[in-house]
């Protein structure tokens, strides 16, 4: 069935899935803050910004919006002046939307030219997700269904955080063991953390969580590995950051990241030493000193 889908956002992420969307048969519009362009009756919006933009985009779409209006959130992070994530966000200023987030590993070259990618499609039910999962999949962009979206949202915002701490290992040289401990070890955290939150344990294994987390945090095509690599050759915060291709959203997701980690008591040394790095321009040498001191203890806990 062809459909009217909206896009808000047109970076590279928001102009990929704007491909896929046509690809997949529906009519598209696409709308950013310098072409504002009409969004009324589509039958779902995709909204592909970075995450500290998310509200102030829905505000601005709001007057083009119905209700009961499905809302696809492709950013990957949690909004740091309210420790929210996206779908939250979404039920502040739509109430009564529909809710679904899109993540999973991929990279918006790898989708724009048509290499394989698998991601993730999350609702409030099982068909819902399905159904959009359906219409929007393509034979090179295979789109699974959840109906954890908690679980999805918590998968995409603290890989983006890890994955600075590899491209800071590996800046320094550490070599690819210390990359294999860290990438595992943080994925310890970020299982600690989605169960602590009401995550399934089985959503995090998936797409949104370690498959996602076993991209960003090995290729330099990952906005937040590669701010990671520049601090660890020895780059300021402020210089890797100014270097970005683009927003990374690793660097904003760390600091409320850690604050819901000591609120829920959840043990998360790396991701307490990527925010005293990029928050606290602590030094990385010092950092990487006190994990390794950390007593190794048992590993499944």
């Amino acid at each position: 069935m062809r459909r009217r889908i909206g896009i808000a956002g047109s970076g590279a992420w928001g102009r990929a899935l704007a491909h896929v969307a046509g690809a997949a048969g529906h009519q598209v519009a696409l709308w950013s803050r310098a072409l504002p362009a009409s969004l009324a009756n589509c039958d779902a919006i995709i909204v592909a910004v970075p995450a500290q933009a998310v509200r102030d985009v829905l505000i601005a779409i709001r007057p083009d919006l119905h209700k009961n209006q499905p809302i696809i959130i492709g950013a990957k992070g949690i909004e740091q002046a309210t420790g929210l994530f996206m779908n939250g966000v979404v039920s502040e200023i739509l109430p009564g939307a529909r809710v679904l987030v899109l993540s999973g590993p991929s990279f918006a070259a790898d989708v724009m030219g048509g290499l394989p990618t698998a991601v993730v499609l999350a609702g409030p039910t099982l068909a819902e997700a399905g159904e959009w999962a359906e219409a929007l999949s393509l034979p090179a962009f295979r789109i699974y269904n959840s109906d954890d979206v908690l679980g999805v949202e918590v998968g995409g915002a603290l890989k983006n955080v890890l994955a600075i701490a590899c491209g800071i290992s590996d800046g320094r040289g550490l070599g690819d063991s210390a990359r294999a401990a860290l990438t595992t070890r943080g994925f310890a955290e970020l299982m600690r953390f989605g169960r602590k939150l009401g995550a399934k344990p089985e959503t995090l294994i998936g797409l949104s969580g370690l498959g996602d987390l076993l991209l960003t945090c090995a290729s330099p095509q990952s906005r937040n590995y590669a701010f990671g690599l520049a601090i660890g050759q020895g780059r300021s915060v402020a210089a890797a950051l100014a270097q970005s291709r683009g927003v990374v959203e690793g660097a904003s997701t760390v600091r409320i990241a850690h604050e819901l980690a000591r609120r829920h008591q959840v043990d998360m040394p790396i991701v307490a030493a990527v925010h005293a790095i990029v928050d606290e321009s602590a030094q990385p040498a010092r950092e990487i000193a006190r994990l390794l001191a950390r007593p190794a203890g048992q590993e499944i806990r």
